[in-house]
């Protein structure tokens, strides 16, 4: 099953009547089953973050089509694409966004609060996940009580308590160190395993990349290149190495270890 097809996706910045514009996606296509983690790589100024604000429907192509669940998303107002935002898709940002009022606990469930969820099943959902993660000693904390790494498993927490039919994660490793990074995405991996949970991952690191079923590579806002992992991730990291020189080394950041 299909959970996400974006056809011929293009966007356009800056029209202006002398004609200056910046096409930031031209013509991209995507297509990502149930259950795949897939992750999108580019040089900087590729149309990485384009391509997630428009899944996420946080903005609009200038052409294209965008189907997420079945659901044809640009055909939707505005109170529509709010609701189905919040029932469908799950955010993981770089900054966490996590509310420092609320525990993390209370961080966790807020999807499930807005839905008013029965406190039953908003506890059945969160104990199934907790331990996924290894979190569930800090749920009485407040985000500013508990490490960085801590704080994005809690922010991977909330993205899939209301099994979201996608997860869009935002370079999630961006801020933190290689230990926590790496217990991160053993996690989202996990996650993904046990709980069948569909990601899309934008990320610049090789070694975040990794873990991923496959990795598509974009350019000035075009479908380049895609790979598939085999068994062995340290190949695969190495395949992701090959094709990020390929594609405009000097563009890219190599500050990262091995896997």
């Amino acid at each position: 099953m299909n959970v996400l097809e974006a056809r011929k996706l293009t966007k356009i910045y800056g029209q202006h009547s002398k004609g200056a514009v910046h096409k930031a996606l031209d013509q991209l296509d995507l297509v990502v089953t149930q259950g795949e983690f897939v992750g999108i790589m580019g040089p900087s100024g590729s149309g990485k973050t384009t391509l997630l604000q428009l899944l996420g429907t946080i903005d609009r192509p200038t052409s294209g089509e965008i189907w997420i669940n079945g659901h044809n998303v640009l055909e939707m107002n505005q109170k529509e694409i709010a609701h189905f935002r919040r029932r469908q898709l799950g955010f993981i940002f770089q900054d966490f966004h996590l509310l420092d009022a609320l525990t993390i606990k209370e961080n966790i469930i807020l999807p499930l609060v807005l839905e008013r969820k029965p406190l039953s099943e908003m506890e059945q959902r969160l104990n199934r996940l907790v331990d996924h993660l290894g979190i569930r000693s800090i749920l009485s904390h407040r985000p500013y009580e508990v490490s960085g790494g801590q704080k994005q498993r809690a922010a991977a927490a909330r993205a899939i308590i209301h099994s979201p039919a996608l997860i869009l994660a935002d370079e999630p490793t961006g801020n933190l160190d290689s230990k926590s990074a790496k217990s991160l995405m053993e996690a989202l991996v996990g996650l993904n395993q046990k709980e069948r949970a569909t990601i899309v991952m934008v990320t610049h690191d090789p070694v975040t990349a990794s873990y991923c079923h496959r990795v598509i590579f974009i350019k000035d806002g075009k479908r380049l290149n895609e790979i598939r992992r085999g068994e062995d991730r340290r190949t695969f990291f190495q395949q992701i190495i090959h094709v990020m020189s390929a594609l405009g080394g000097d563009s890219y950041e190599f500050a990262f270890s091995r896997p």
